[in-house]
């Protein structure tokens, strides 16, 4: 919804200076962003390595106009808007769960599960339209006899009833006869719920975020907490003032940490590491890429020429005191190119060009 501090959230997240003001649609064209993912794994390889550059794992954002009742029939900006989410990974949906006369709430009030059902209904409408339009198409040819064209109008009935009843597509069944429309519906996109709460609400929340996280459970979704605004005023402090700050209210990290890794993982995205005197460096894959896959992140060449990836766990390369004393007392295993790489493994690769 607008007004409920998407573009604050968005620039504290990426630094990006989307303008945020107190009307709808400030945000008309997408601001494009990267959020450094902080990572505890990487800080201690690098210090264990003595390493001169630390890289860390990325996660685009992009901060797109507010959506309003009536947007899947192109109200406020809804064609725009919808065109943008289309284009995205996953949705993290910004709710307002603080109140503030100052800041205009374009419905009168605060009302976080309301806001929520205004949002996903237009999603599901837009959904719907596209789910019917390609039923219309299918039910003709599938008159034809045809056995595949039959699973897929039968499929899509179901799945049009599925979304009339209210429920996102991404809690469907899959089949092959929807895989398909299934990856161009909005609703199916894993979704992130962050409850926007006040800054006295950070530590223990509030009855808004209760309701967030309740309705986040319910559909299988996931839901952090954090203050927009606490998070803005955080980010321009020194870093021990900062600290200092978030001990007075009770907590040990800022929300934004949270947010992000959630993001990460709502993403179906891993991390794996390199570690040298020159540098540590957080590489992201997707979950269940191989050895070999994921040596074309590091460079093409290594892929190409794949022999076999040195694998350690970062906690072994850590408790050892380096990668040479992991490999002397066996922490470091030889793995071939079909090694599934699973989160936090430290590797070196081995190739030929």
């Amino acid at each position: 919804m607008p007004n409920v501090g998407k573009s604050t959230v968005f620039n504290s997240l990426t630094r990006a200076g989307a303008e945020a003001q107190n009307y709808p649609f400030t945000t008309v064209d997408p601001n494009l962003g990267v959020a450094v993912v902080p990572d505890a794994r990487l800080d201690a390889l690098a210090e264990t390595s003595g390493s001169a550059k630390k890289v860390l794992a990325t996660v685009d954002f992009v901060d797109i106009a507010g959506l309003v009742r009536g947007a899947s029939q192109g109200e406020g900006l809804g064609n725009q808007f919808l065109g943008n989410i289309r284009e995205c990974d996953a949705i993290a949906h910004v709710v307002r769960c603080f109140e503030d006369e100052n800041v205009a709430h374009v419905h009168g009030g605060v009302d976080p599960a309301g806001d929520a059902e205004t949002v996903n209904t237009e999603l599901l409408l837009a959904d719907l339209g596209t789910v019917e339009r390609r039923l219309e198409r299918t039910s003709k040819a599938a008159k034809s006899g045809d056995s595949k064209l039959k699973a897929e109008a039968a499929g899509l009935e179901k799945l049009r009833d599925h979304l009339s009843d209210g429920k996102p597509a991404r809690v469907f069944p899959r089949s092959d006869a929807v895989e398909e429309i299934l990856r161009s519906l909005i609703t199916a996109k894993p979704t992130l719920y962050v409850a926007n709460v006040d800054e006295e609400s950070v530590a223990e929340g509030n009855r808004y975020g209760a309701e967030v996280e309740k309705l986040a459970t319910e559909e299988g979704a996931e839901a952090v907490r954090l203050s927009a605004r606490l998070e803005s005023e955080i980010s321009e402090l020194p870093e021990e003032e900062a600290r200092e700050y978030l001990a007075l209210l009770g907590v040990d990290h800022i929300g934004f940490d949270d947010f992000i890794r959630s993001a990460y993982k709502l993403l179906g995205l891993i991390t794996f590491f390199t570690t040298g005197e020159d540098e540590s460096r957080a590489w992201t894959v997707r979950k269940g890429s191989t050895a070999r896959e994921s040596a074309g992140e590091i460079h093409t060449d290594m892929q190409r020429g794949f022999i076999a990836a040195e694998v350690g766990d970062w906690e072994d390369i850590v408790a050892t005191g380096s990668w040479p004393k992991a490999k002397e007392t066996a922490k470091v295993r030889l793995e071939g190119r079909d090694y599934l790489v699973e989160d936090g493994d430290t590797m070196v690769i081995r190739f030929n060009v």
